[in-house]
């Protein structure tokens, strides 16, 4: 549905801080699925962990909050059209399995509730079919 390309049209960040690497569904205002492939060349892996490599939580959440802007993206389309700026705000995941080097990750959001100046989103992180973390996040955006 979006390749990097168009992600990158909507996402500010670029390698090696871009989390999500394809959007596979998105019904504007109503549910987003991402897909991160978690490669064994990520860099973070050379320090977490060197000799059993796990991915940081911290970068699953980034890219549950990707995943929440292009959300935003597609119910606010005139809105992501300007350039904002995307703030994570309260942020509530628990974590359930580690994802390692070779895993995708597949990451559904869905709105609890979706304003002008951002919202609050339900979300989900899975490889093949176990979830390995969910939870709520809250984003807001600001114009530049």
């Amino acid at each position: 549905m979006y390749n990097i390309e168009e992600i990158q049209k909507i996402l500010p960040q670029r390698f090696p801080f871009l989390m999500i690497d394809r959007i596979i569904e998105l019904e504007p205002g109503a549910k987003v699925v991402a897909i991160k492939n978690v490669s064994v060349n990520e860099e973070f892996f050379s320090g977490h962990f060197p000799d059993a490599p796990v991915m940081p939580g911290v970068l699953i959440i980034e890219a549950m909050a990707q995943a929440s802007i292009m959300l935003f993206a597609g119910a606010k389309p005139e809105q992501a059209a300007k350039k904002y700026s995307y703030y994570l705000g309260n942020v509530k995941i628990k974590f359930l399995n580690p994802v390692f080097p070779g895993d995708q990750i597949r990451i559904t959001v869905v709105p609890v509730k979706l304003i002008s100046t951002g919202g609050i989103v339900n979300v989900t992180a899975q490889v093949s079919d176990k979830e390995v973390a969910r939870g709520e996040l809250s984003i807001s955006v600001k114009e530049n």
